[in-house]
């Protein structure tokens, strides 16, 4: 079954879908393992992982397109991925819908920023008028060559003029041909209570530690509403620290043995599956 024929069955079945953010293909197959059903390419990660920038909108299609198809290419489960402003008009839009098809993932967001977009829980940004944006959703729609191909309309207004004007912008996005909306950084419980009751869609949510929007459980998300929530920086947020003491260590102490458990170079090989590669091997080329 392709994975984009598998998320929209996950979207009809009941329950929340939770999609922890990978940046790379190492997490990616880590959050597989976890046993999640779904993966988020975070664009944010993607930069910062990738290119070892900001998000300013500093990533190209064509680096988020083949980054998106080395994480679809690593895991069994569908990908949705970070499209940001799909990266022009709407001719560029088209463009960006088939890139991401080719990459194998099961979806993307688009926004509705003006180029070149900023992270959604940081100042100064724009948006383009709500025509412009739901001509951009309909274009996607329309043109998508595989019709489970989730296209998810986001919204980065309450930021820039109010939550009444991202309500409406989301609302019709839908009506534009959205299947899902994202109404991203909304900045109290209440205000996220009022995107689930008033986006008539099927609904994302989009949790981020230490940014705009209140931290609320999978099981409060579900209730109230929302089909899926993604937690986009779970994995870098986690890697960043951790490598950063092991890095001062190494500079202490002149090692990087340490107590504790250790990874070995077989123990990460199997996380990243060698041992798949290793049974092709021993078939087809046997020593």
């Amino acid at each position: 079954m392709r994975t984009t024929t598998r998320l929209r069955q996950m979207m009809k079945e009941p329950g929340i879908i939770v999609a922890p953010g990978a940046y790379d293909g190492f997490s990616a197959r880590l959050i597989e393992a976890a046993g999640f059903r779904c993966v988020y390419m975070t664009g944010a990660g993607t930069a910062a992982s990738h290119l070892g920038q900001p998000d300013l909108g500093l990533a190209t299609l064509t680096e988020m397109a083949n980054h998106a198809s080395h994480l679809a290419s690593c895991v069994s489960l569908p990908v949705i991925a970070d499209a940001d402003t799909g990266y022009g008009n709407v001719l560029n839009v088209v463009r960006t819908v088939r890139e991401y098809e080719r990459a194998g993932v099961a979806g993307l967001h688009m926004e509705d920023q003006v180029a070149p977009k900023k992270c959604g829980h940081i100042a100064g940004k724009q948006v383009i008028p709500t025509q412009e944006f739901c001509d951009k959703i309909r274009a996607a729609s329309e043109h998508r060559t595989d019709p489970d191909f989730v296209i998810i309309a986001r919204t980065d207004a309450r930021a820039v003029t109010s939550l009444d004007d991202a309500i409406d912008r989301g609302n019709r996005a839908a009506e534009a041909g959205a299947d899902v909306v994202f109404v991203e950084a909304p900045q109290t419980e209440d205000e996220i209570h009022r995107v689930a009751r008033e986006v008539k869609a099927p609904l994302l949510a989009n949790m981020v530690q230490g940014g705009k929007t209140p931290a609320v459980k999978v099981a409060e998300l579900e209730r109230i509403g929302f089909k899926i929530v993604i937690f986009p920086a779970v994995c870098m947020a986690a890697a960043v620290p951790a490598m950063e003491r092991a890095l001062e260590s190494l500079k202490q102490t002149g090692t990087d043995w340490h107590d504790g458990p250790v990874l070995s170079p077989m123990d990460i090989f199997r996380k990243v599956g060698f041992d798949w590669w290793h049974a092709i091997e021993e078939k087809f080329a046997p020593r």
